[in-house]
């Protein structure tokens, strides 16, 4: 386990997770506002990359699983960014299964990894990258209490995202 809150324990993904990930990744719905849907090859490599990313940095995007019944809900962490407008950057991440949404859960989430980042980690800023038609994380990444900074276009997207940003 890597942080708990009242509901949710974040943990290191497992490859048993692969198939319940396909609730998140395989679903259009979910993934409108990204890159569109993945295959379980894909997850399962995602996986992988997460787990290494854990290894080498101590944090990555982790599991978000419920307490009480260990269902497994999406995904909330740390991605590190080499170059977002020539400054590295760690964003904060999430994404929950669609049954999932309007719960709290992302926000909960997202509210622990953020508080981690400042005490654990201590990091000094936090960054998230938001479709502006995404109002669900954008109103995720208020209650965070980040702030509209600039644009963004990824080199692979047909729209620009938002960087939403706070100091920790």
């Amino acid at each position: 386990m890597i942080l708990s809150t009242s509901r949710l324990i974040l943990r290191e993904f497992t490859s048993a997770d692969a198939e319940a990930m396909m609730g998140v990744f395989g679903d259009a719905e979910v993934m409108r506002f990204s890159s569109g849907t993945r295959d379980l090859v894909w997850v399962n490599e995602w996986i992988e990359k997460q787990n290494l990313r854990q290894t080498e940095r101590g944090y990555s995007l982790w599991a978000v699983v419920t307490k009480d019944s260990q269902e497994l809900l999406g995904f909330c962490g740390l991605t590190y960014f080499p170059d977002i407008l020539g400054t590295p950057e760690i964003e904060v991440g999430y994404r929950l299964m669609q049954k999932h949404w309007g719960k709290g859960f992302a926000t909960e989430a997202a509210l622990a990894v953020r508080d981690y980042a400042r005490e654990q980690l201590e990091l000094k800023r936090l960054i998230a990258i938001i479709d502006p038609g995404n109002t669900a994380s954008l109103n995720v990444a208020a209650k965070l209490g980040m702030s509209y900074e600039k644009q963004f276009s990824f080199p692979h997207y047909d729209h620009p995202d938002h960087i939403y940003a706070m100091a920790l």
